[in-house]
């Protein structure tokens, strides 16, 4: 959910440690500085072509992926491999709130799958439009063994998860995977809720990880959001307005 733990607390501590990780061993790419972000590192394009080796990514004909650097070559893939590929609209402000890509229609696929590109050339659409997804790509700032991640600390990759399950359009058994460089990886724990979303298949330039240990939420938790936080996501209060019909 949507609720920021700043730069305070162990997972604020984490993400410094990793930011700083990042750019001081020089693996840090452009957007500069890492900090703040999702981190683009170096290998995002062999990370990329490792997860498109997975039986996963086979698999899948709708992709859900986050709108970050490093991912960007994710994205790309897909739509190269005739994949339809959705991301969110920032912070689902719209009542249209995802952006469908899609490989048919489109012509030039490194334009549209930029961030500023995919709002120019993708359909915005409402939740009704959005087809079954097969797959989620997530991005990260840290992720442990067990596949708990670390964000850049605003809540939206687990608000937009949990708006899809509500819908319909995911479930337990869909993956979610990452890319992310192996000093991204930690090897302690973190705490985590219930609310959190796991990592089914971490992906680095160089290796695969299958966490086993990961549930995931089966909807939003309604009690974290505030009734502004409704008013600000348009989906989230007819969501909860159909709740409250029933």
């Amino acid at each position: 959910m949507p609720t920021s733990d700043g730069a305070d607390g162990e997972k604020g501590a984490i993400r410094e440690r990793i930011w700083d990780d990042l750019e001081d061993g020089g693996v840090a790419r452009f957007p500069f500085p890492p900090h703040g972000r999702i981190p683009n590192f170096a290998g995002a394009d062999e990370a990329a072509d490792r997860l498109a080796d997975q039986p996963e990514w086979a698999a899948a004909e709708a992709i859900k992926a986050n709108p970050d650097a490093p991912q960007l070559p994710v994205r790309r893939r897909a739509l190269r491999e005739g994949k339809t590929v959705y991301m969110a609209v920032p912070r689902l402000r719209e009542e249209r709130c995802f952006l469908k890509l899609d490989p048919d229609v489109l012509e030039d696929y490194d334009a549209a799958t930029t961030v500023s590109g995919s709002a120019e050339h993708g359909e915005q659409v409402g939740p009704e439009a959005v087809e079954s997804i097969d797959l989620i790509v997530s991005g990260s700032v840290a992720v442990t063994e067990t596949g708990d991640r670390i964000g850049k600390g605003e809540g939206y990759s687990d608000l937009e998860y949990a708006v899809l399950r509500e819908l319909g359009l995911v479930d337990g058994s869909t993956t979610v995977a990452t890319t992310i460089h192996d000093r991204q990886l930690l090897e302690e724990g973190i705490s985590v809720g219930d609310h959190d979303v796991s990592m089914d298949l971490v992906v680095t330039p160089e290796t695969v990880r299958r966490p086993e240990d990961g549930s995931q939420p089966e909807g939003i938790d309604w009690a974290l959001l505030s009734e502004e936080r409704l008013e600000e996501i348009p989906v989230l209060k007819r969501l909860r307005d159909a709740r409250l019909e029933e």
